[in-house]
């Protein structure tokens, strides 16, 4: 029986996906690409600067120029790579349906939709699809009775069924845990027969109908072994999710954690108490954070110098080191040392901005709010870890702040997804919140 022939799509990329991914014009397989004159235009004012977008931005440019080496932009130009379509720059805007007309506003997302739209008229034959990160424009493409979509490339499909790093065992056989009691560990045949094997560096709860054990399975020797409740840097875990946190923050085999988890559950908490009860084993620590400014307007919009418009997005990360300074009274030598690390920079709280480009070695470097971050950004993050450096991502994947990103395409879910079996790797997702009974009950009913 022959095959059905597959239907032909031109895809129309908007200017967000460019900054989200460089080279996302390379992922659409067979079909062709479009690429407005408008989104070349936006793209010339974000090629300046050190942020991510300003790196993806030229590094579109610079592909860009290397397949149109030979090639007028105006035609439709061959994309490197077996069973790859065209691309080609589309200079009209002069649909039939003007969006800037019907949306009453001359803007640069109304020229893309009408370069779209052109494009639909002409292109006989072929669905044209506009691909954008921005919710807005693909409803104002589909009001235009034109198909939109969101860039697909990387989204997790199931957040639901996202890693926890956690599994909860019953019904037991009580001296399976006898044993990891006894002797520290046991093989997980011995544990959880006839079940698959276990992620490495995951974490368990088993219960028997008489006893019950903290376990994870330790990537080095293959074991399941014994989790001990640990208090560090004042901080005592106050749950089997803390817990395991712990141990993983902890753990000299594990140079990579991810902490996920709602406000209150203790995650950046945990991270820094972690790193500071491992001070003597770094050369600094660091604790950064993506500015994601309020209505995403630069910070330059803010009063002051640099110091104080960066203060509001720090704030909640000195509050976190005030709050374990606080476990101890003021002069004992574990609060002392707090300041003079601060002083000295061997603690340093940044702005994630600020360390982008350096080379982190002999590091123990926590990234909160790190939801907020592509999956590039945190690529290119832990691609800058040089020896004896630990990275932590700390965030909660429901509560993005960003235009671009949801919880399916944030870096955050993206690198729990990729990168969750392997050895130097463990995460664990924090679930019930410690910060107060009335935090909880927002997280819970509100």
């Amino acid at each position: 029986m022959q095959k059905a022939k597959k239907e032909q799509k031109i895809f129309v990329l908007d200017t967000s996906v460019i900054l989200y991914s460089h080279d996302s014009i390379m992922n659409f397989e067979e079909h062709d690409v479009g690429i407005p004159i408008t989104v070349l235009e936006e793209l010339d004012n974000f090629k300046k600067g050190n942020d991510t977008k300003n790196f993806e931005a030229r590094e579109f440019i610079r592909l860009l120029d290397k397949l149109a080496s030979d090639h007028m932009l105006q035609d439709w130009i061959p994309l490197n790579g077996p069973k790859k379509g065209k691309f080609k720059v589309l200079m009209a805007n002069d649909s039939k349906l003007d969006a800037s007309v019907i949306f009453n506003e001359d803007k640069a997302d109304h020229k893309i939709l009408n370069a779209a739209l052109k494009l639909q008229q002409e292109a006989k034959g072929k669905k044209v699809i506009l691909v954008s990160k921005d919710i807005n424009l693909r409803l104002k493409a589909k009001s235009l009775n034109l198909q939109a979509e969101d860039y697909e490339t990387g989204k997790i499909k199931n957040v639901q069924e996202l890693h926890s790093g956690k599994t909860v065992l019953e019904n037991l056989d009580p001296e399976s845990i006898n044993t990891i009691y006894e002797t520290g560990g046991a093989e997980p045949k011995k544990v959880i027969s006839g079940r698959k094997k276990p992620a490495n560096n995951s974490y368990f709860i088993l219960k028997s109908d008489k006893n019950s054990v903290l376990a994870y399975y330790n990537a080095a020797n293959q074991l399941i072994e014994k989790v001990d409740k640990r208090p560090i840097y004042g901080i005592k875990p106050r749950n089997a999710e803390q817990t395991f946190a712990i141990h993983a923050l902890m753990n000299p085999d594990v140079r990579l954690v991810t902490i996920q988890g709602v406000a209150g559950t203790g995650k950046t908490l945990l991270a820094l108490a972690a790193a500071l009860e491992q001070r003597r084993e770094y050369k600094q620590i660091y604790l950064a954070r993506p500015i994601v400014p309020l209505s995403n307007k630069d910070i330059g919009y803010l009063p002051g110098d640099i110091k104080s418009k960066l203060n509001p997005y720090m704030e909640p990360l000195w509050d976190n080191l005030k709050f374990i300074q606080n476990q101890f009274g003021e002069g004992d030598k574990e609060a002392t040392r707090l300041t003079e690390m601060v002083n000295l920079e061997k603690l340093v709280i940044t702005p994630l901005a600020y360390i982008r480009g350096r080379s982190l070695s002999n590091i123990f470097f926590i990234v909160d709010e790190a939801q907020n971050l592509t999956p590039h950004e945190v690529k290119t993050i832990i691609t800058r870890a040089g020896e004896n450096t630990k990275i932590i991502f700390t965030g909660d994947i429901y509560q993005i702040d960003t235009p671009y990103l949801d919880s399916q395409s944030n870096g955050l879910s993206y690198l729990i997804d990729r990168i969750k079996d392997h050895p130097l790797y463990a995460h664990i997702t924090l679930e019930k919140g410690e910060r107060s009974e009335l935090a909880n009950l927002a997280n819970d009913l509100l």
